[in-house]
């Protein structure tokens, strides 16, 4: 948001012409998340605009949770929301807001509502309620009970709120244009009978605030100048208005709409997100295929990666499809930059060294980083017995260098960060696989040009037989396997990517890699970027998750633009 070169979008040029001219004297935003399950990516775009906003002009963003829906909301969901914003790098202003902090005041604004006449108590049920309001082309038509008296409707609201009606049996309206061209103005509910304990306020409310009543009044009462929401909130903002214009509210915030996140090969739907979870398609919220922010961080992205792929976005007025790849080419850049290298073979094969003693170790030293002298340096112990990864040797002498630049029989590779060795022999099990190479270490090659003649294939990673760590490393990839797994009627979970987990067992590392802290990053050389899971990992065990590869394995797709399903945040 502060990078000088970029050009303001629509949002920020606003806010500069209202600081300029003095309608805006200071800025207040704020990010309002349910508290209904955990955020996700697009929630990343959205937090790093308000906060990045109230931080560019000097003013201050506020976390407020709208948890005005006891049914899908938890503390669970709270707390892993508080945690995310602050693994981000974002700090709110004052304390942590609730909806449910100004519930007594939203009850007697609904009275309010009902003494100045423009609110009522129906009797309508749900399916009769939708009859009545009608269609896109079609007006509505009035509730039966929409003239009650001031008095009646105050009387069944406080029953209402006393519980002394059943759910389901009666709703508080606001009064407004069954005809309006806009059906969000129609009558729209205030307040539901739900007779659930809330995860802050126990038992002590009967009825609940819908979330449109609920939502711009709590702007008006945090001071909150711009009230920036996505775009599926558009038509409901002369709704929002019409409340502030009906109540005394203590000021008048105003709402900007912006393009939401939307990220090919994934879903951004908490719904279907909590669907995944609970049919246990993935192993929780956190599972590092989610696009959550907590499986992002299981998995080894960044906060900073995130970050600068949301300046990167544009903050538009329209929606639109974000490739993957975009993505990912962040995470690979950030990565890349900051992450220390390290060496593990994920499926081992056994090298002896005929040529070296048993029992000695040479300790060779390579950096941290090759760019980064502040990562320092680390200790590879080199030894007799070594392990190579398996795909890095093929018994086909044959092979063109050009097909395959790696460890043949006669030939040559340099090991990295090493000396140059030559495979002379394969053994094989019983059942002919292959279980050993013996080969010979090139004497003066530690660090040196090989002697003429000597012409080495190419560069594999090793680590010491007798000197590594053993460890299990999980292989991420995209969890969907389609590019748009949700569009139009499509079962979303028909495209789970099969290949989106492997698990390997008996990797091994090199030993530097004991010392590994749950989330720490490493650039395994030659394998990929990963970190050490927070879940799986214990002082006994190591589970490597890959964050994401080198390169990646997934064609360049040119998408037609895909029809985007409007959904809340």
């Amino acid at each position: 948001m502060a990078d000088d070169n970029k050009p303001l979008n629509f949002i920020q040029q606003l806010i500069s012409r209202e600081l300029a001219d003095g309608s805006v004297t200071s800025v207040v935003t704020r990010f309002p998340p349910e508290p209904n399950g955990y955020l996700h990516l697009g929630h990343a775009k959205s937090i790093c605009l308000n906060f990045g906003l109230a931080e560019q002009f000097g003013g201050a963003c506020n976390l407020r949770f709208d948890d005005t829906n006891p049914e899908k909301e938890e503390d669970e969901y709270v707390k892993a929301i508080i945690e995310d914003v602050r693994w981000l790098g974002f700090q709110w202003a004052g304390e942590v807001r609730y909806a449910s902090d100004y519930f007594e005041q939203l009850y007697l604004w609904a009275q309010y509502l009902i003494r100045e006449g423009k609110a009522f108590v129906c009797e309508l049920n749900g399916e009769q309620m939708r009859e009545y309001r009608g269609t896109l082309t079609e007006p509505g038509k009035n509730s039966p009970w929409r003239d009650r008296s001031v008095e009646d409707n105050l009387v069944l609201l406080e029953q209402m709120k006393a519980g002394a009606i059943d759910e389901g049996h009666m709703t508080l309206r606001a009064k407004i244009d069954m005809a309006s061209p806009n059906i969000n103005l129609r009558d729209p509910v205030l307040y539901r009978i739900k007779k659930r304990s809330h995860h802050r306020t126990g038992d002590t409310w009967n009825i609940y605030p819908s979330y449109d009543f609920a939502h711009g009044q709590e702007d008006a009462i945090e001071g909150v100048t711009h009230s920036i929401c996505t775009l599926e909130f558009a038509a409901n903002r002369p709704l929002y208005e019409w409340f502030i214009d009906n109540l005394p509210v203590p000021s008048k915030p105003r709402q900007f709409e912006f393009g939401r996140l939307n990220l090919n090969y994934s879903i951004t739907s908490k719904r279907k997100l909590k669907q995944l979870v609970d049919e246990g398609h993935v192993s929780g919220w956190n599972d590092p295929r989610m696009p959550t922010l907590s499986g992002l961080r299981r998995r080894g992205v960044t906060p900073r990666a995130i970050r600068n792929f949301c300046d990167s976005l544009a903050v538009a007025k329209t929606d639109g499809v974000v490739d993957m790849a975009q993505f990912e080419h962040f995470i690979r850049d950030d990565l890349n930059d900051n992450a220390p290298r390290a060496m593990c073979v994920l499926r081992p094969l056994k090298v002896t060294l005929t040529n070296v003693p048993e029992g000695e170790v040479d300790m060779r030293t390579v950096a941290g980083h090759p760019n980064r002298d502040d990562l320092g340096e680390r200790q590879l112990p080199f030894t007799r017995e070594i392990y190579i990864d398996r795909e890095d040797f093929n018994e086909d002498s044959s092979l063109s260098r050009k097909k395959f630049k790696r460890l043949v029989p006669g030939e040559w590779v340099r090991l990295r960060g090493a000396c140059v060795i030559q495979a002379n022999e394969v053994v094989k099990d019983d059942r002919g696989e292959i279980v050993e190479i013996l080969a010979e270490m090139i004497p003066g090659t530690h660090g040196e040009d090989p002697p003429e003649g000597i012409r080495p294939r190419g560069v594999v990673h090793w680590v010491s037989a007798t000197e590594c760590v053993d460890c299990e490393v999980r292989l991420y990839d995209r969890l969907f396997s389609d590019p748009a797994p949700d569009a139009g009627d499509r079962n979303f979970l028909d495209f789970i990517n099969p290949a989106s987990l492997t698990v390997l067992s008996g990797c091994k590392g090199e030993i530097g890699l004991a010392e590994a802290v749950a989330g720490d990053n490493y650039q395994f050389e030659r394998e990929g970027y990963f970190c050490l899971d927070s879940h799986y990992s214990s002082a006994d065990k190591l589970v490597f998750n890959r964050t994401i590869g080198l390169k990646s394995a997934w064609a360049v797709m040119s998408l037609e633009p895909l029809q985007v399903e409007a959904r809340g945040s």
